[in-house]
């Protein structure tokens, strides 16, 4: 995946620059301190670190670091799940940004969508998110992704159970925004 690699400038109002790169052994520290990181628990289930080091191994996954800004730091990280499916329906499991509100997950999104729908050929990027999460949801909403459905009290938490909320988007509504100016050129 090349063009995941290649710094986008993103259409985003903030101008939020990012790139996304494969994740090393050597980055899994950061990952898990994010996911551990209490501003970022309530909205993820955290993995281990073996399972992560197995999607960074895995061929059907793509598990990423996001950098951004200027120096193209490391400001997150996301995975992909699905990239060799022959149902062509790629998953993002996960995103998770370490400064909120400055762009750097939008703009990674973008990024991703392109990768999924160019490069990865998919004909769906789906993704659940947690229902308490209401800034993912904007965000994956403003964005062009639609609701599927609500798994019900699908995720134990500390005070009970939580729904997940189902949403996707299909390579043909990826092109009808593509068409409008909504997302990264070809």
């Amino acid at each position: 995946m090349d063009s995941t690699q290649t710094v986008l400038e993103t259409p985003d109002r903030r101008g939020a620059r990012v790139r996304l790169r494969p994740t090393m052994s050597s980055d899994i520290e950061f990952v898990l301190s994010l996911e551990n990181d209490p501003a970022n628990l309530p909205f993820i289930t955290p993995w281990e670190r073996t399972q992560h080091e197995a999607a960074i191994r895995f061929p059907d996954f793509r598990h990423f670091i996001i950098e951004g800004g200027s120096g193209l730091d490391a400001v997150g990280f996301m995975i992909l799940i699905g990239c060799r499916s022959r149902n062509q329906s790629l998953e993002l499991k996960r995103m998770v940004v370490q400064s909120k509100g400055e762009g750097y997950g939008r703009a990674a999104l973008r990024v991703a969508k392109k990768a999924a729908f160019d490069e990865l050929q998919a004909h769906r990027l789906w993704l659940d998110v947690k229902s308490r999460n209401q800034r993912a949801k904007a965000l994956y909403e403003g964005e062009g992704f639609t609701l599927e459905g609500v798994l019900r009290e699908a995720v134990k938490v500390d005070d009970g159970f939580e729904s997940l909320v189902v949403m996707s988007m299909l390579r043909s509504e990826f092109a009808q925004r593509r068409g409008d100016g909504l997302e990264l050129p070809a």
